[in-house]
């Protein structure tokens, strides 16, 4: 698993573009590999271009919420005064992690945790 950091920017575009909301697809769409968002239906490149760049930002950005909201978890669960704290080994375990990795990320989390607070 990556290191907790931002993605990079990409050159030219600010980050702050709002994403593509993302909907899930019925259950017929998805049993067809070949599916993907109706981006094998557009024809146009550029509109191609356009709607599978919107996709793969929104896809980051959830990405990126997610991985905060796991940062969260891991340092609550990790909280001392938690009387059924997990250790970071245990944390690691359940989140698919190495101990290191999972210590990173309940430091990340506590950061996070500060930030909100402190707002």
């Amino acid at each position: 698993m990556p290191e907790p950091h931002p993605a990079p920017e990409p050159r030219g575009e600010p980050r702050h573009r709002r994403p593509a909301p993302l909907l899930f697809e019925p259950p017929e769409a998805t049993a067809d590999p070949e599916h993907f968002f109706d981006l094998e239906s557009i024809e146009d490149p550029r509109e191609l271009l356009g709607r599978a760049t919107e996709l793969a930002l929104a896809f980051q950005a959830a990405a990126d919420r997610a991985m905060e909201f796991q940062a969260v978890a891991a340092a609550q669960l990790a909280d001392p005064k938690r009387f059924d704290r997990l250790t970071d080994e245990a944390i690691a375990e359940q989140a698919e992690w190495t101990a290191d990795y999972a210590r990173k990320m309940i430091e990340f989390g506590r950061e996070l945790m500060a930030d909100r607070s402190s707002e």
